[in-house]
């Protein structure tokens, strides 16, 4: 089993970083493999729903990471999204990243355990982490919860690890997604799948 943890920070080892370290640190020690992938600090666009991924299965845009990461997700038996928190919200590269990522695509992602965590220094951690919850919750996806909202807080990575209610929450994170995870695989043959509806789509105006 593995589990797939995006940085959506532009910074490559700072506090988002540090926080994912720790889930990740937990899910190692339950024999769980691990992929940090970091979105990097380049332009990403949004989504100009093109509709052309609903063929292919990838974004129609191919000058950043996103497909690639598209690879590993369905590849994946769990993800875990992590962003800093900029004006009460995740990083709006992040964003236009998981937009592009996720529509019309989320079928490759259907109940595969999932979680969001961010990192603030001081506030606005609530708003971002429940804007990023919704990508999976349009996505059949099953949410990992932890003892308290999955937050850390720090301005530098040092700053990070000194907040050990933080990273109690994203250690208890990392065993809840294996505690999961292993539930699912050892089910999997006993338990099916919901079926699906087809999709019903009501427009308000006529």
């Amino acid at each position: 089993m593995n589990v797939l943890l995006i940085n959506g920070s532009p910074n490559k080892n700072g506090c988002t970083y540090t926080a994912l370290c720790e889930v990740a640190g937990q899910l190692d020690k339950q024999g769980i493999e691990t992929n940090i992938f970091h979105i990097g600090n380049k332009p990403i666009r949004g989504c100009i729903n093109c509709g052309k991924c609903a063929e292919s299965g990838y974004c129609t845009f191919k000058d950043d990471l996103v497909n690639e990461c598209i690879d590993f997700a369905k590849k994946a038996d769990g993800i875990v999204i992590g962003s800093p928190v900029y004006y009460a919200a995740p990083n709006g590269a992040l964003c236009a990243f998981l937009d592009r990522m996720f529509f019309k695509k989320s079928t490759g992602y259907a109940y595969k355990p999932a979680a969001a965590i961010v990192n603030c220094r001081r506030g606005g951690a609530s708003a971002a982490f429940d804007r990023l919850n919704k990508y999976f919750t349009v996505s059949s996806m099953p949410i990992v919860s932890s003892q308290y909202w999955n937050s850390t807080h720090g301005y530098t990575p040092e700053e990070v690890k000194q907040d050990l209610e933080g990273l109690q929450t994203m250690r208890t994170l990392g065993k809840n997604m294996a505690w999961l995870l292993k539930c699912i695989d050892a089910s999997k043959d006993i338990v099916p799948y919901p079926e699906k509806e087809k999709p019903i789509k009501t427009n308000f105006i006529r």
